[in-house]
């Protein structure tokens, strides 16, 4: 007779990374409204009503969902110490498209969701001042004078126009990562260079 494991309980912060894992693994193929807590429950091995003991609704559980999705991007385009001035915005620039060259189906579910869902949107928009953020104190560390609002908008425009340039970009395997990259960031430059006049 086979032996069995005895089963392990788990604390509830160690089942809410459990259930938001799950969650965020079913993102890389489907979008964000074709996940059920039905099918992620079962993957955990608890039941549904469990599942509503650590997000007391749907609609919860995807805004989690969001947030821990918006912290990999966070993850992936944070510019490592080490790396030296003038090069530390291509880095963060080359974290970016990585991320959504690995995750482009997930990002494209959660931009598709802000245009609909206000926790989605806040998200959203969280993640873009936030990077905008990081963005000017990679400029600024790269030896780049960028200060005033008009300076701040434009970099937070250069986002958005960096978010819609690689969603195209990368919809197809033979995309040149390099040279989008590089266009990226030579267009922020201008952009930067103008709006300082």
């Amino acid at each position: 007779m086979p032996e069995t494991s005895p089963r392990v309980r788990r604390t509830a912060e160690d089942r809410r990374k459990q259930l938001i894992g799950i969650g965020l693994e079913k993102l890389r193929d489907r979008p964000w409204h074709q996940i059920t807590v039905d099918s992620v429950a079962a993957e955990a091995g608890i039941s549904r009503g469990l599942l509503f003991h650590y997000f007391p609704t749907k609609q919860d559980y995807y805004a989690e969902l969001m947030r821990a999705g918006a912290r990999r991007l966070l993850r992936a385009t944070r510019v490592d110490d080490a790396v030296p001035a003038g090069g530390r915005v291509r880095a963060m620039v080359d974290g970016y498209v990585r991320f959504l060259e690995r995750r482009r189906a997930a990002y494209l579910s959660v931009m598709a969701a802000a245009a609909v869902d206000p926790d989605t949107r806040e998200v959203h928009d969280q993640i873009q001042s936030e990077l905008a953020g990081r963005l000017l104190d990679a400029l600024r560390a790269d030896g780049v004078v960028v200060e005033g609002a008009w300076v701040t908008s434009v970099v937070r425009s250069w986002w958005s126009f960096a978010e819609d340039l690689t969603v195209r970009s990368t919809a197809t395997d033979d995309h040149d990562r390099d040279r989008l990259v590089q266009l990226l960031v030579n267009a922020l430059g201008e952009l930067v260079a103008v709006a300082r006049r």
